[in-house]
């Protein structure tokens, strides 16, 4: 006979922890009941095992994760409004909208954290109203009170009451029904029977009905007092506040993770991220059954072990890039996980015990909201991080890149001075993003090199080196050296068939050129640009419509039967596609049919219908940004977007005129020079 040893590695891991250890760890442990029956049961089964075979280690590192969970423990929110406004504010530039919905996710739990128990004390004999209201208003509750119990229900419609302390024998309505009334209209109000025609009979039958304590008349101040304490109690255990689950989206570098990080300090939260990007395998979410070699929890209970609480903060990174392959869809747990309904009873394969993530605030993060299937969506509150404009890149830059970059590579004595020309010139020139991560090295890129001057030989006398203390427009290009980005800008552009349209791109908004030629041929409609099929479909209905209504714009209705329209986007590197080009498309085409060039400054964007209807598109604000960087004084939209255009800043709507139609027929004048 051959026995095979084990190899090592393939060894259960061993918390290196003794039974007898374990033991004092579960007793200072405060387990719920089921928890705690599961280990007393598990330890049952140790004592009778031999320590020398696997299951023995299996069992103790079972216990041991199972005595180590928070089940209980939990840090208190900080509901102080100016500490956490001020701590947004001073982590992050703009985000108003962020920051707002986090204040009113807190201003709930402020309301419901301060606002004190409210009793109903129900009696009709006045004196014995009074006393009890005396006595329950100096505990701190906030006591109504009713003669009758046709009057306390009355009061149970209008008011919320967590507890009602009601006689028995009244007039026109017993408290026997109003117990049964009331747990009908409202059936988490607990209710106290206070009587002193005690019998076993309506003891029980109260009980039955629903009656959280049955109190006999002469009634103790000192048992009322300890009765409403218990029921109110266990109140406040059975309704837990919910954490709410958030979903920022947006381009890179708009600041998502590092706002969550924010949150977490506001709170006084402890805070984790997880990165969910390339994650295929389902089992490192929600574990490995424990009858495994070297099995362990999943990640988030792993985490909520090591922060030590049952209420942290828990950002999902990048939940839009989880993969799936043979071993499970990580994605169909973020179904459980993140369902506030589901997660009070969260099933670790590992841990094998429902363990309550209800208090959890989950934060997500993701790029693309396209990629996440629409019952994840269901459960999330998504959130959206525009672009920055220009003006809060640069206060982003002063206020925050600067400080830390000069810090981190010893340009401190003096600070160099960075002239917002400086900043805009690396924001224009050198980068081209919707946030501001670029931005950042680019900065960084520049303390590099005057770091650098500083070492040169020629500054060795100075101990401390010498750099340029104002860093200006000049000295950043000579440092980062030629430009590496052009924006479009809006073109004069004096000959027919070209008009300036706005589309939305990853790094934001952008001006494009539509350019249409005609030439001799048999009717064909030739469209170049690297062009995606949407945008083809654009062209052929403009053209449709231009076509089916050649007589109201004082055309032929046979122009089209004996010479070709070719229509061009240049930039042909640069793949293109989506409906919002369709009516630049249109005034492209109607310019070179009428010879009306286009009005210099003005832009548009907007899908277009067969019958001329516009229809609303998205990423209007990063295009009115790029309109505002292109000197355009005008832009044309769809009349659906007037909500995106009203709710621009201010100041972006006052250096534009928005012109709002619902006909594109509607912007022809706007558009296109009058005919001469």
């Amino acid at each position: 006979m051959i026995f095979f040893r084990k190899p090592e590695e393939e060894q259960a891991p061993s918390t290196g922890k003794g039974l007898d250890e374990l033991r004092g760890q579960v007793k200072g442990a405060a387990l719920p009941e089921s928890v705690a029956a599961i280990v007393a049961k598990e330890m049952g089964r140790l004592d009778k095992t031999d320590p020398s075979v696997a299951e023995y280690s299996i069992g103790l590192n079972y216990i041991d994760w199972l005595s180590s969970l928070p089940w209980t423990s939990a840090t208190e929110d900080c509901l102080d409004f100016p500490r956490v406004e001020r701590i947004l504010s001073d982590r992050h530039f703009g985000l108003d909208h962020v920051k707002e919905r986090l204040l009113e996710y807190l201003a709930g739990r402020t309301l419901a954290a301060s606002a004190p128990p409210h009793v109903l004390v129900v009696d009709d004999e006045e004196i014995a109203r009074t006393n009890l209201e005396h006595v329950l208003k100096k505990e701190g509750y906030a006591v109504r009170t009713a003669a009758n119990g046709l009057e306390a229900l009355e009061l149970v419609r209008a008011w919320s009451f967590d507890l009602i302390v009601t006689d028995l024998k009244m007039d026109k309505m017993d408290g026997m029904t109003l117990l049964a009334e009331a747990g009908r209209l409202s059936p988490s109000t607990q209710i106290i029977i206070v009587t002193g025609f005690a019998t076993v009979t309506s003891a029980v039958e109260a009980m039955r009905t629903g009656a959280a304590h049955y109190l006999t008349k002469p009634i103790s101040l000192d048992h009322l007092r300890e009765s409403v304490r218990d029921v109110l109690g266990k109140r406040v255990k059975l309704a837990p506040a919910r954490g709410p689950v958030l979903c920022f989206t947006g381009p890179p570098g708009t600041g998502k993770t590092s706002i969550g990080m924010a949150i977490a300090e506001a709170l006084g939260r402890k805070f984790h991220r997880m990165s969910m990007a390339g994650m295929r395998d389902e089992a490192e979410l929600r574990g490995h059954r424990r009858t495994y070699v070297g099995a362990m929890p999943g990640k988030i209970i792993q985490a909520i072990r090591r922060l030590g609480v049952n209420n942290p903060v828990l950002m999902l990174d990048e939940i839009d890039k989880v993969g799936q392959d043979f071993r499970g869809d990580p994605g169909a747990v973020f179904l459980e996980v993140l369902d506030p309904e589901q997660n009070r009873s969260f099933m670790d394969l590992y841990v094998d015990v429902p363990f309550d993530l209800s208090q959890v605030m989950f934060i997500a993060t993701a790029n693309d909201l396209s990629r996440l299937d629409a019952p994840l969506q269901d459960r999330l509150e998504v959130v959206h991080f525009p672009g920055y404009t220009e003006p809060e890149k640069v206060q982003i830059a002063l206020k925050h890149m600067v400080p830390r970059q000069c810090a981190e590579h010893g340009l401190t004595h003096p600070y160099p001075v960075f002239a917002p020309e400086a900043v805009r010139t690396i924001i224009s020139d050198y980068t081209r993003e919707a946030g501001v991560r670029n931005l950042d090295r680019e900065i960084g890129s520049v303390c590099r090199k005057m770091a650098r001057l500083a070492m040169k030989p020629e500054s060795a006398g100075n101990a401390q080196g010498s750099y340029p203390t104002l860093v200006d427009p000049a000295l950043v290009t000579s440092l980062l050296g030629p430009r590496r980005h052009t924006h479009e800008s809006a073109r004069p552009v004096s000959r027919p068939g070209v008009v300036n349209g706005l589309v939305w791109s990853d790094s934001g908004g952008e001006i494009v050129l539509v350019e249409a030629a005609r030439m001799r041929g048999t009717g064909q409609l030739l469209l170049t640009g690297n062009l995606g099929a949407v945008l083809k479909e654009s062209a052929q209905t403009a053209l449709s419509y231009i076509r089916g209504n050649a007589e109201t714009f004082g055309l032929n209705p046979d122009f089209f039967a004996q010479q070709d329209l070719h229509i061009h986007i240049p930039a042909g590197a640069i793949p293109k596609d989506g409906p919002s080009a369709g009516v630049t498309i249109l005034m492209a085409l109607l310019s070179l049919l009428t010879g009306r060039p286009a009005r210099p400054g003005v832009a548009l964007t907007g899908e277009m219908s067969l019958g001329g209807v516009l229809l609303p598109v998205a990423g209007i604000r990063e295009k009115v940004l790029a309109a505002l960087r292109g000197g355009v004084h005008t832009v044309a939209l769809p009349a659906g977007n007037r909500p995106e255009a009203e709710a621009l800043e201010a100041d972006i709507r006052s250096q534009l005129k928005i012109v709002l139609a619902t006909e594109a027929n509607e912007l022809v004048d706007v558009v296109l020079e009058p005919k001469s």
